[in-house]
């Protein structure tokens, strides 16, 4: 349900981007506003962007293999951090370059009112593909603030996608205003500051994007929801002793793997050690469905501070 969302969000953003590109290369030729012309650029990267959101998707959901017994769900990680890289260097670096090329070379703005209508249509464009992912968004994001929520999030697909959008309306608007002050005010330097801003914006959002996925990259750990949930069911298991550790990583956004580091009571057989853990196995992937792999090792109190001694000196 949750990949279903995010894809529904990731096509909606690249209908909307496309044709929106379109209409925004007409008019800034027509017309000759820079920040038109960055808009347009702008929407350009965010339609190939949602290709390789889709692509890195589709190559998440392949089955684990001989060569990577995990699966592929970092594909998806992988492509999200290309389209920030993507954002910054092609959206943000063609943005300010075509805005200091404008202050340089100031030239007026004709037909005007064509930047206003495209504007306006991608408005409404822009609007409907931000809402279908700000709808996806408040719906997984629970009881935590907006801010939290997009921190904590484990999907790049869609919080890219909401950034992305979140950006495209803000220039926008930017473009908006830059292009009326221009007209009004006979200034068109005012139309490249404009569209320097943008790109300002779209390289704090790439920049953001960038830092999100490169921690999933690197391995993030469960929500501490999660990590909680699973103490809560280890301290009602009856032949529990101790719990050393509890590890986790996601492999994908409803991907964790969970290694256990389990100290069982001295008392138990070993037949009654691989009930209790085949009944932990069972209690968390029913609790939580993200935990697909779970991992536990009895070991003792003494040997596990032994190994992790260890692994400390080397």
């Amino acid at each position: 349900m949750a990949a279903t969302g995010s894809k529904t969000a990731v096509i909606a953003a690249f209908v909307g981007n496309g044709l929106i590109s379109v209409t925004k290369f007409f008019a800034a030729t027509l017309t000759g506003s820079s920040a038109m012309f960055s808009e347009a650029v702008h929407s350009l990267v965010d339609t190939g962007n949602q290709v390789l959101l889709l692509y890195g998707m589709r190559r998440a959901e392949k089955p684990a293999d001989m060569t990577h017994p995990f699966g592929y769900g970092r594909e998806l990680y992988f492509w999200a951090f290309v389209v920030a890289i993507m954002i910054f260097a092609t959206g943000a670096g063609v943005s300010i370059y075509e805005g200091v090329h404008k202050l340089n070379d100031p030239q007026p703005i004709t037909d005007a009112y064509i930047n206003y209508i495209v504007l306006g249509i991608a408005i409404v464009f822009e609007g409907g593909s931000l809402y279908v992912a700000f709808r996806e968004f408040r719906r997984r994001k629970g009881r935590a603030g907006y801010f939290n929520a997009l921190r904590g999030s484990k999907d790049p697909a869609l919080f890219t996608v909401l950034m992305e959008d979140t950006a495209a309306m803000l220039g926008l608007i930017i473009a908006l205003v830059g292009v009326y002050l221009a007209e009004v005010l006979d200034m068109p330097a005012l139309d490249g500051i404009a569209s320097i801003a943008i790109g300002v914006i779209l390289a704090l959002i790439a920049a953001f994007l960038a830092y999100e996925t490169k921690a999933l990259l690197i391995g993030e750990a469960a929500a501490p929801d999660v990590l909680l949930g699973v103490r809560r069911i280890l301290g009602r298991e009856d032949g529990v002793a101790r719990v050393n550790e509890v590890l986790t990583m996601h492999m994908g956004p409803q991907d964790v793997l969970l290694n256990l580091s389990v100290d069982f009571k001295s008392a138990l057989s070993s037949d009654d050690v691989e009930t209790a853990i085949t009944g932990l196995e069972t209690q968390i992937k029913g609790d939580f469905p993200q935990i697909t792999r779970v991992f536990i090792e009895a070991q003792s109190v003494r040997a596990h501070r032994t190994t992790a001694d260890k692994t400390g000196e080397a």
